[in-house]
């Protein structure tokens, strides 16, 4: 209690001798901490852990339950990662919009988190593509429903001095629970089918009913022990515009807008990861081996999320993400010429480091971008803009793959990061 009494007195002095009214500070939660952390970050931290657990689990090994399963090929394996991945883009923008307008984030993460939880069940039923199309695209719905809403709480709860290291902690906590739910993943696979080439569909569903369990346990975190936070209203902000995407778009500083459209270029070069998985049992990996190459790729996106997220809030954000896109432009080279079994586990090492250096800070930098009251929206558009273009990502994709060769798939995302990189450099200012 002095600690805190003692620091209001010097905001009060300090206020006194720079001439400005005093007005007392608006505590934006409790000043306690954990692991550095606010307890909201530290939490949201700790439900996306669980939920990876449960997604890795569940979704991760889709591409090779569609065609070493149920037997379909690359362009049904394109259709599902692109509709699943865009079918929740829309939700988002909207979502973000509803949290702004009644300020209530963790409402609309609860809602999207149970929504995904109930959805994941049904995958050990499923036994066509549009069945998988359709459990994947309803956990896809919540994760409209929760992520621009969750991003803007992360924002709310961290200072514009620590914002960096906040998401960076939160991509490193999301990413942790994938690396567990893939060795877990990995085990369930060694003791049920060895190391067989293909998924079995037994191996499948017992990865599902195991996955549930994470997921239920998110949702009672999320609702027990994470808060609503104060939204800070901006000066002389007081619109507030009905849902119209044009109108909401045209509300935001140009940086923001530029910054879409290079984010837009850069995804359409990206698509689903489905391919990466692909490409590497096209080398003849075995489906255990390939979940050990994504436990590599997880812990080095794990490893470089939060020294990322720091440095980005003493280098700035536009470096990183700059840095990030080179090294995904590499990564993809390496992809499309990759002929031994080393490379590839490099080149799953070094895809994690692209994550690690560019998700958590390019969500740290929209909220640099734009004001507090409209980082929902902002969080909508941006995960909206990503998420629209990865269905024609993921159709291009798809279409390279099996028209020409699946070195095509990559040599074209590698050079429109590159284009993309370029734009971001010359364009966005910081």
């Amino acid at each position: 209690m002095l600690r805190y009494t003692c620091h209001d007195l010097f905001l009060k002095l300090n206020s006194f001798f720079k001439g400005k009214v005093f007005k007392k500070p608006l505590r934006q939660g409790p000043r306690r901490k954990i692991w550095g952390f606010t307890p909201n970050i530290f939490f949201l931290g700790v439900v996306s852990f669980l939920t990876d657990i449960s997604s890795e689990m569940i979704f991760t090994l889709v591409p090779l339950f569609l065609a070493n399963v149920l037997g379909y090929g690359t362009m049904i394996v394109g259709v599902v990662g692109g509709i699943s991945e865009s079918a929740d883009a829309l939700l988002r923008i909207f979502s973000g919009w509803v949290s702004d307008r009644i300020k209530k984030r963790k409402m609309l993460a609860v809602v999207g988190y149970s929504i995904s939880t109930v959805a994941k069940p049904f995958m050990y039923l499923a036994s066509t593509w549009g069945a998988v199309l359709g459990v994947r695209f309803s956990d896809r719905v919540g994760k409209g429903f929760r992520t621009s809403s969750r991003d803007a709480l992360i924002a709310d709860s961290s200072s514009p001095f620590e914002r960096g290291k906040s998401f960076g902690f939160h991509r490193m906590m999301d990413t942790s629970g994938a690396v567990i739910g893939l060795i877990i993943t990995a085990i369930v696979i060694f003791m049920v089918q060895g190391r067989g080439l293909e998924l079995g569909l037994e191996t499948y569903r017992r990865l599902v009913l195991i996955g549930i369990i994470p997921a239920a346990l998110a949702v009672f975190v999320l609702v027990r022990f994470v808060h609503e936070q104060k939204v800070i209203q901006s000066v002389g902000s007081s619109s507030r515009p009905g849902f119209n995407l044009f109108q909401l778009v045209r509300a935001f500083d140009i940086r923001f807008k530029i910054f879409l459209v290079v984010m837009a270029l850069f995804t359409l070069g990206n698509s689903s990861d489905f391919f990466v998985i692909l490409r590497a049992q096209d080398m003849e990996l075995s489906v255990f081996q390939i979940v050990l190459m994504l436990i590599a790729f997880n812990a080095s996106y794990a490893s470089i999320s939060l020294p990322a997220g720091r440095l980005s809030d003493r280098l700035g954000r536009k470096r990183l993400i700059v840095l990030g896109w080179g090294v995904y432009a590499g990564i993809y080279l390496g992809f499309a010429s990759a002929a031994e079994l080393w490379q590839i586990w490099l080149l799953f090492i070094g895809y994690g480091i692209y994550y690690g250096l560019v998700e958590g800070v390019a969500r740290a930098f929209v909220a640099d971008l734009v004001p507090p009251e409209k980082r929902g929206t902002a969080y909508g558009i941006y995960h909206g803009v990503v998420g629209l273009t990865l269905l024609p990502a993921s159709l291009i994709a798809g279409w390279l793959w099996e028209a020409y060769s699946p070195a095509a798939t990559f040599y074209f995302g590698a050079a429109l990061a590159a284009s993309a990189l370029i734009g971001l450099v010359f364009f966005v200012k910081e």
